[in-house]
């Protein structure tokens, strides 16, 4: 008996939309009757999203795409695991695809300048480049590309408030920026702002870390450590495999093998990162859950306390 895969697309397109409501209905519509599940964001400013299913169910919501004018094919990767990574299906409206929360960011009217991942090593070798990842720090820390460095945010929506540092600090706007993130959004986002904001040379990975994994030779890549992803594959290597690290559910944040063997760590419910943030009714809380999970395996269910989801790409 042939092991069932489950192709995962990521994918976004700044577009002016429409009909959102309309919109939204349609897309549920044509997803349930694919059967693929995920997350998709819908805002005036274009769409943004990650889901799984079948191959050919995918193939056909890359159609439906571009039917309705929202197919970038540098935007739209793929890769596949084992297991569904999504436990149901959400099609949400939001102000943003991408929270950034700052009016300046308009990538539909100006962005900095896209470099395919095949030039990506040239540039980010310069030493007249400052290599940005604009990423979060537990992103940053399980894998990136050498020389980068990472504004110590938390959350996306912190960039705007380190560039303002990052102007008074009295940087030459002139000087070269090469910034990347997972999938080309948020750093398509940010090349946004800062040209708003004057910066002058302002380059980004189009498609992202995982259009450079698919597309640059691991003997040949800059890339150091795996790519955090926002469902339940946790990371992805090279080979856009699913990578080494697990997750705890107590704070979502990337765990090693190590961490697992530390005190802290009790599964589903706290690892070394969160032990000491967690109140004891939030540890029972999760533990509550875990159960319920675990229950929910005995039964060949799947609980959707389970899985992690997130909207950011």
């Amino acid at each position: 008996m042939n092991k069932k895969f489950f192709k995962v697309a990521a994918f976004y397109a700044f577009t002016d939309l429409l009909n959102l409501p309309t919109l939204q209905k349609t897309f549920a519509n044509f997803l349930k009757k694919e059967d693929i599940k995920g997350t998709v964001l819908l805002a005036h400013e274009g769409i943004n999203g990650t889901v799984a299913g079948a191959n050919d169910g995918v193939d056909r919501f890359r159609e439906f795409l571009k039917l309705n004018n929202l197919y970038e094919p540098q935007n739209f990767k793929t890769s596949s695991c084992a297991e569904d990574p999504f436990p149901r299906l959400k099609v949400k409206l939001k102000d943003e695809i991408v929270s950034i929360g700052n009016e300046l960011a308009a990538p539909a009217t100006i962005v900095g300048e896209y470099v395919q991942p095949e030039d990506w090593n040239n540039l980010i070798s310069r030493d007249d480049v400052l290599v940005l990842d604009t990423r979060n720090t537990y992103e940053h820390s399980i894998g990136t590309f050498e020389k980068s460095i990472q504004p110590e945010t938390t959350n996306f929506r912190e960039f705007p408030n380190w560039l303002e540092e990052l102007e008074s600090s009295g940087v030459d706007k002139n000087d070269k920026v090469a910034m990347f993130c997972t999938g080309g959004i948020r750093c398509e986002k940010a090349s946004s702002l800062m040209k708003a904001k004057g910066f002058k040379n302002i380059y980004h990975l189009q498609g992202g870390i995982l259009n450079y994994m698919e597309k640059v030779d691991e003997e040949d890549s800059l890339w150091k450590g795996e790519c955090f992803v926002f469902d339940d594959r946790v990371a992805l290597n090279h080979n856009l495999e699913v990578g080494s690290y697990d997750m705890c559910h107590g704070c979502r944040m990337p765990i090693t093998e190590a961490d697992k063997l530390e005190e802290e760590y009790e599964r589903g419910v706290s690892c070394p990162n969160c032990f000491n943030k967690k109140t004891p009714e939030q540890k029972k809380r999760y533990a509550d859950r875990q159960k319920q999970v675990d229950l929910a395996k005995l039964r060949n269910e799947k609980h959707i306390g389970a899985n992690f989801q997130s909207s950011k790409k």
